[in-house]
């Protein structure tokens, strides 16, 4: 049977292949429901203030337990938590929760300061930690005192570690006092005693000494409550829209002594509380419901956005395309060992289906955030990822070669990772620093120079392929060298252009908010270098001063330049763009500018026995 009959049996393998991502796809879409009884699903959908930004509990359980351990869900005795489950556990059984072990330590100095023997189990539970708090309070503020870029890596763990234990009081503290009980009868006491005292203080200031400590104490509780909490549950002024008028459970009880009664919310969190720590989950649901109901009646919009940031959060569009640039990269791989227009083909139709699913991903962020696709590190890797894919595929649709699906499928994977080690930071849809609070720039000048860095990485990761194949493909030839050439010279024209109309108009910004057109800015400087480096690639191929190799020489060391002006300014830590000092990303990079010149070095090194076939 000939190789063409072969591949004729197995016609049906793409659309197999597709059709089963689109199942998992359709089946990431549902929420993830555990073995509790309790409403975990309707509870994650309340609504709060956190971060800046209103969003649904799930997504503050999800961002805090990513940050405490680096992932989204828990294991637990045996089982595997979903975060929403957890943040249940931190708010109303704070002592079960302290036993669940979600702090991730990796740094041997650490363990030694607190005494604990190194193993393979890296995770540790507050309960543990506990009694060393105080000498990591201490060892974290000697840290503090130092510059970030100075410090050394055990001030660095020692520094963050603290940071997670202060995140997590915060969260066990955001509706009560962490481990008090009989939430509801705190409430009737404070309704009953506490503000008729108020108002006899009120009267007469003069109050019996007793009587005075004892609201002092009380109020001292609520304060509390209102200073460390995490998130804002109470919309105090629901009819206003935005983050205005939301307060924390602390400030929502105080302010009874403004108001008739209690507000709902105070009421159904109290009740769902009391019910959580006596395991009544019929009273829990039905306190939830009613508290539901009363926001479904006062901001129906508001409940179909956090509903909205749900569906986002369970499906993981961005985890999904992981797994399918992967996929992807496989199967253009295999396409050129054995039957190439079957798996191209269904490498091709995967590309399109993953880049569909990123689109979605992308705009729904957008959605939900009311900004353009780049507002930070994270959403520039996405959309960088998202753009060399959309490139990609034209290449692919071009010339049918299965090149264009192998490159943009291994800058999509490489870009999503990078996203979702900057989402252990934080909440990714974070709120604008005051400098980018402007759609307008965002959607020109800031898109525009990402656009830049895709194509950029795009067209060296192109020269890559090329050098790879002409030093260890056997059946590499004149055409395939023509075709990549074609591709390179294709895409570095197209950074040109928005390379340089970007850091145009990121002029233009710059002297509207900071007064000057220019000013030598680390990231100015990185964003020109782009410009330069790749009018030079044009200038060299127009001129003759470099010919094929040489070409794919120079678009690889532009992978080097765009790392460093999309990610160096960072790890700076100095000048206007600088939004923190990243010194993880250090060593990552100068890996990757290491491998690059490497890529270079073995573009020249003599050939020894190796015979090229070339077909002219």
């Amino acid at each position: 049977m000939t190789d063409k009959n072969k591949e004729k049996k197995w016609k049906w393998v793409p659309a197999v292949i597709l059709l089963t991502f689109m199942g998992l796809c359709l089946s990431s879409l549902r929420f993830e429901s555990s073995s509790s009884q309790f409403n975990t699903s309707d509870f994650a959908r309340l609504p709060v203030l956190h971060g800046g930004r209103l969003k649904p509990l799930d997504s503050v359980a999800r961002t805090s337990l990513m940050i405490l351990s680096g992932k989204q869900t828990l294991r637990h005795e045996g089982r595997r938590l979903p975060a929403t489950l957890w943040l249940m556990e931190m708010l109303f059984r704070p002592a079960v929760a302290d036993g669940m072990a979600v702090f991730q330590i990796n740094d041997p100095d650490v363990l030694g300061l607190m005494k604990i023997e190194q193993t393979k189990n890296r995770f540790y539970s507050f309960q543990v930690l506990l009694p060393h708090l105080e000498s990591i309070e201490a060892q974290a503020a000697q840290a503090e005192e130092l510059k970030p870029e100075v410090r050394s890596r055990y001030q660095r763990a020692v520094v963050n570690l603290n940071n997670q234990m202060t995140l997590y009081q915060r969260i066990q503290n955001s509706l009560q006092v962490s481990g008090e009980d009989h939430l509801l009868e705190s409430l009737q006491h404070f309704e009953t005693v506490l503000i008729p005292m108020i108002e006899a203080h009120l009267k007469q200031p003069k109050m019996n000494p007793e009587e005075m400590r004892v609201l002092a104490e009380h109020l001292r509780r609520y304060q509390f409550v209102d200073r460390v909490a995490n998130f804002y549950p109470i919309p105090s002024r629901i009819e206003q829209r935005g983050t205005d008028g939301w307060v924390s459970m602390g400030r929502g009880v105080m302010d009874r002594r403004l108001m008739a009664t209690f507000h709902p919310a105070v009421l159904s969190y109290s009740a769902m509380a009391d019910a959580a720590r006596a395991q009544e989950a019929g009273v829990f649901n039905r306190s939830l419901a009613r508290y539901q109901d009363w926001l479904e009646k006062s901001a129906p919009e508001l409940r179909s956005k956090m509903n909205h940031e749900l569906l986002f959060n369970n499906s993981q569009p961005f985890y999904l395309c992981l797994l399918m640039y992967a996929t992807v990269f496989l199967l253009t791989f295999l396409s050129w060992l054995l039957w190439p227009q079957t798996l191209n083909r269904a490498a091709f139709w995967l590309l399109l289906f993953s880049l569909g699913v990123h689109t979605v991903g992308l705009v729904s962020r957008m959605m939900l955030q009311g900004r353009p696709p780049v507002t930070n590190l994270y959403s520039s890797a996405v959309f960088v990822g998202w753009m060399a894919v959309l490139l990609g595929a034209g290449l692919e649709w071009y010339f049918r070669k299965g090149i264009g699906s192998a490159v943009s499928s291994v800058i999509g994977f490489v870009t999503l990772i990078i996203a979702h080690h900057l989402a252990a930071q934080g909440d990714t849809l974070e709120m604008m620093r005051a400098v980018l609070d402007s759609n307008f720039w965002l959607a020109t000048h800031v898109v525009a120079i990402t656009v830049g860095y895709s194509s950029t990485f795009l067209s060296g990761a192109l020269a890559i392929l090329y050098i790879l194949r002409e030093r260890f493909d056997p059946r590499w030839n004149q055409s395939a060298a023509l075709t990549l050439e074609k591709m390179v010279y294709g895409v570095v024209c197209f950074n040109v252009f928005f390379s340089f109309v970007g850091t145009v108009l990121g002029g233009i910004w710059a002297d509207q908010s900071w007064g000057r057109f220019w000013g030598w800015d680390p990231k100015e400087n990185g964003a020109l270098m782009i410009v330069l480096w790749n009018a030079a690639i044009l200038h060299a191929r127009w001129g003759g001063f470099a010919k094929q190799r040489g070409i794919m020489a120079l678009a690889i060391l532009g992978n080097v330049v765009t790392a460093l002006s999309w990610f160096g300014v960072n790890m700076l830590g100095i000048g206007l763009h600088s939004y923190g000092f990243m010194e993880k990303a250090f060593w990552w990079i100068l890996v990757f500018s290491l491998s690059q010149f490497a890529l270079v070095a073995l573009a020249y090194w003599p050939k020894q026995g190796i015979v090229r076939k070339t077909k002219m």
